[in-house]
């Protein structure tokens, strides 16, 4: 069978591989502690899954506006407004299973052959890997340490061409939790207002930040027409299953964006949809008490980090990530990765599998109990003295 080109472009996530390896050890009885795969570890909220329950009882379970649902995507503007300052339009809100879709179809319909994007390196690996898809050309934009994982911007501007139709902003950020800063946005945002050139900026992170309040460039002034503010239901109501997530997109961009779900997946499940309301008009306590544990666990796990011989860690603003520096322990980040899973036990992702500026690095998810974080700890500083020796 000949598979067409396009395909063979596509790239995966690496937390997926690990998952499985890990999985498999423990069918052989062997302990592991996950830090590999992000998503919260807690439960989706009761009231959340009891509208669920009531929307399928009462037969909301066939086709429905491929946009989504009116009632839901009236509260997402609402709430974008609340928590970002915006003034969004109903109109402008796409609802699609899962996040993802929104950044493959914004992808889809602004970028073809001798186009290019740039995303941050490290950076969620989708990014690359949907670029590609397009035969747009994926450029990189390196985010430092020494910056606590900030986009230099001046450095952005030295990247922009003639050719560029996109730029990826993701803040908070993953794999490493840094967060851009106002002054930081509003740079891209000049850079970019005079210019032929949509920022797609994934905020799917946007409630669990720690410090500050997160800023969204669609705040700044001419940018709701030139940004794709893409967000979901996965990490903030701990809802990674269900595949609830939407984008904000310029009125132009809305009718294209909508063909394209009719093609592929027609819409989001209705009875899905409900529960995304009930989520936004309910009770938000619970998003509250989960980012303050991650708080916790951030602070836990850097401090345990940074006590261990031959790492180094900065503290994440936001997500549930830690990315420790193991350039002094000799070993590439994919070999550290596999030896914490098989002579440690602690399941972890290379930092290269981030991309290419990642490499000195492993990134650590912080979704799981302080107690099982511990352990983790303990296994790590084992594992990293014996390397050491």
């Amino acid at each position: 069978m000949k598979l067409c080109e396009n395909v063979s472009r596509l790239g995966s996530e690496t937390a997926f591989q690990t998952l499985a390896k890990a999985q498999a050890l423990e069918a052989k009885g062997i302990d592991v502690v996950h830090l590999e795969i992000g998503e919260p570890d807690f439960d989706t909220p009761q009231n959340i899954c009891d509208a669920a329950v009531k929307a399928m009882a009462d037969g909301h379970t066939g086709y429905c506006n491929s946009q989504g649902l009116a009632e839901l995507r009236e509260e997402i503007a609402k709430d974008i407004e609340r928590t970002r300052r915006i003034k969004v339009n109903p109109a402008c809100v796409i609802v699609t299973p899962g996040a993802k879709p929104v950044m493959f179809y914004t992808m889809l319909a602004l970028l073809e052959d001798g186009d290019e994007a740039i995303y941050p390196d490290p950076g969620f690996p989708i990014y690359e890997s949907m670029i590609k898809y397009t035969g747009a050309r994926p450029v990189p934009v390196p985010l430092r340490e020494e910056l606590d994982f900030r986009m230099d911007v001046e450095e952005l501007e030295s990247l922009i061409t003639k050719r560029t139709r996109l730029i990826i902003l993701n803040s908070p950020q993953n794999p490493t939790g840094g967060v851009l800063e106002k002054d930081d946005i509003r740079y891209i945002a000049g850079l970019v207002r005079e210019r032929d050139i949509t920022v797609l900026s994934d905020e799917i992170y946007h409630h669990i930040i720690y410090e500050g309040e997160p800023y969204s460039i669609a705040a700044e002034p001419d940018m709701p027409d030139k940004t794709v503010l893409i967000d979901g239901f996965s990490k903030s109501y701990a809802m990674t299953g269900w595949r609830l997530g939407y984008g904000v997109v310029p009125k132009e961009m809305v009718e294209p964006v909508v063909r394209l779900i009719i093609n592929s997946v027609s819409c989001t499940p209705p009875f899905i949809q409900m529960a995304g309301i009930e989520a936004l008009k309910g009770p938000q306590e619970s998003v509250r008490k989960m980012v303050d544990e991650f708080r916790a666990r951030r602070d836990l796990i850097v401090k345990g980090l940074n006590e261990i011989p031959g790492l180094s860690c900065r503290l994440p603003k936001g997500a549930f990530y830690a990315f420790p520096n193991i350039s002094k322990l000799g070993m590439s980040s994919q070999k550290m990765a596999d030896y914490l899973l098989n002579e440690a036990g602690v399941a972890a992702l290379a930092g290269g599998s981030f991309g290419k500026c990642g490499e000195d690095y492993l990134r650590l998810s912080y979704a799981n109990s302080q107690e099982n974080i511990k352990t983790a700890l303990e296994r790590i500083n084992t594992a990293a003295k014996r390397l050491l020796k």
